[in-house]
C-alpha cells in the first residue's frame, strides 16, 4: 500500500466554470491513491493535478503536442514507461523521500462536455480523466490496439473499485 502520509498531493484550480471545495479534492485525492494502490505502487510518490478550462489546455496541447484545440487530459509524466516501470517493479532500493512521477491537466470544461455526451455524471468523467492522466505517469499509453486495451481494462477495473461505473 501507497505510504499516504508521505505521498504528496498538489491540486491546483485554475478554471471558473465548476466549484472546487474540500470534497472534490478529497475526491480527487481518493482516485489517486486507489490508482496507486491498484498499480502496486508502496513508495511514496509526488504529482501534480491541474484542473483549468478548454482555453488553457488547448494553448498546453498547441505546445507540447502540436494539437491546435482543447483536449480532456494532457500528462506530462518525469519518466518514460520502461525507467518508470523498473522502479516501480523493484521495492525501490534506491529511491529515498518521494518520487516525482509528473504532472497531469485536466479541462473541467470538457470534463463537463463529455459527462453530457456519455450520459454520466460529472464526478465519474473527472474521475476517468484523473486515472487515465495518473495511468499514463506510471507508464502506460494507448498508441497501438494493445497498449489501448491494457490501459482500458486498467481504468475499468480502477474505477469499478471507485464506483465510478457508467451507470451512474
Amino acid at each position: 500500500m501507497t505510504d499516504k502520509q508521505d505521498t504528496r498531493i498538489l491540486i491546483l484550480n485554475q478554471q471558473k466554470s465548476y466549484k472546487i471545495n474540500k470534497r472534490f479534492k478529497t475526491f480527487l485525492q481518493a482516485i489517486v491513491f486507489k490508482v496507486l494502490e491498484a498499480e502496486k505502487v508502496t513508495i511514496p510518490v509526488e504529482l501534480s493535478i491541474l484542473l483549468t478550462d478548454d482555453s488553457c489546455i488547448q494553448n498546453l496541447n498547441l505546445e507540447y503536442r502540436k494539437k491546435n484545440k482543447p483536449t480532456d487530459v494532457l500528462s506530462f509524466p518525469m519518466y518514460d514507461r520502461s525507467e518508470i516501470q523498473g522502479v516501480l517493479a523493484e521495492d525501490s532500493p534506491g529511491i529515498t523521500g518521494r518520487l516525482v512521477l509528473g504532472d497531469i491537466v485536466v479541462s473541467l470544461e470538457t470534463a463537463g462536455k463529455q459527462a453530457g455526451e456519455y450520459g454520466h455524471s460529472f464526478e465519474r468523467e473527472a474521475g476517468f480523466l484523473t486515472v487515465h492522466g495518473i495511468l499514463h505517469l506510471l507508464g502506460y499509453d494507448h498508441t497501438t490496439e494493445d497498449e489501448r486495451k491494457i490501459m482500458r481494462e486498467k481504468e475499468e477495473k480502477i474505477l469499478e473499485l471507485l464506483e465510478l461505473t457508467r451507470e451512474e
